[in-house]
């Protein structure tokens, strides 16, 4: 069901776009379009001739991205952006000029209870991206064993409790299965006290998307094709909201470096402006990387 209310803000966008767009009337890439925010920006920027192909999971982001947008220089794909090479060979496209890829988590699907994302609102237990996926968040607390949900609490949300929350999930669904956000947000909140100004349940809740996803196998997958579909002299940027995401990004694009395929357009990572974590909340753990194909 769409909300076309939803507006999105697109973080550091103007830093960007000017490390981005360096072809006026180049071709570029959107891999993760989100409501298109960065997009409808960057078409703003952009020549009669450019293109911006934009890729989503999520058909009902999808649709309002293009609907915001409003631009026919965009060509929407409802596909993960690991499957980018495949799309530009059906395309005849031999490469693109820039690549974004924007791992954050939408406010729009955050916000969204009926999506399962946060326990902030009560929904079903989903976390899919996807909505015609087959695996949910409840599939994973219902089903999986103890040892393998502290390891999903511990490699993709760094939980320091893993153990312990894993072992009262799986106490608490022995009695009756857990369905909602509330209900695992109350066995964590019993199972581990709150540390600070951080709710018990983030990294819980952090881990479980990132797993029902495949999040972190899609960014390693993909990563990896960046020089192969970049034309000589294009580049890619890749923004990242947590230090797990930021690691591997880091680590991949030091080893392309090192194999001389691209070269690394920031050696340090690139962070917000403090007026723009002012106005723009969600942009305050942003971390940006660029990278250019030789």
């Amino acid at each position: 069901m769409e909300n076309n209310n939803w507006t999105h803000i697109p973080v550091m966008g103007m830093k960007i776009a000017e490390t981005l767009l360096l072809k006026k009337d180049g071709a570029y890439i959107d891999g993760t379009l989100g409501l298109g925010g960065h997009t409808k920006y960057f078409l703003s920027l952009l020549g009669p001739a450019a293109r911006v192909l934009g890729f989503d999971k999520d058909i009902n982001a999808l649709r309002m991205a293009v609907k915001n947008v409003n631009d026919a220089r965009l060509a929407a794909f409802n596909k993960s952006y690991e499957f980018i090479p495949q799309v530009l060979g059906e395309l005849g496209l031999p490469g693109v000029d820039g690549v974004l890829l924007d791992l954050g988590v939408s406010s729009y699907q955050l916000d969204d209870g009926r999506r399962g994302f946060s326990f902030q609102s009560e929904g079903p237990l989903d976390m899919r991206f996807d909505t015609g996926a087959k695996l949910t968040a409840r599939d994973i607390v219902n089903d999986y064993s103890v040892r393998e949900l502290e390891k999903i609490f511990t490699d993709y949300g760094e939980e320091p409790s893993a153990a312990k929350i894993a072992l009262a999930v799986f106490n608490a669904r022995r009695v009756k299965p857990l369905e909602t956000t509330a209900d695992l947000a109350a066995v964590i909140n019993r199972a581990t006290p709150r540390r600070g100004k951080t709710h018990p349940a983030t990294r819980v809740f952090q881990a479980l998307r990132i797993a029902v996803n495949d999040e972190l196998g899609t960014i390693e997958r993909s990563l990896k094709f960046l020089p192969d579909i970049l034309n000589a002299g294009g580049r890619a940027a890749v923004l990242t909201f947590h230090s797990l995401e930021d690691r591997i990004i880091k680590n991949i694009f030091k080893q392309l470096a090192a194999d001389g395929k691209i070269k690394l357009v920031n050696k340090h990572v690139i962070e917000p402006c403090f007026e723009e974590v002012q106005n723009n909340r969600r942009s305050r753990s942003a971390k940006l990387r660029v990278i250019e194909k030789i």
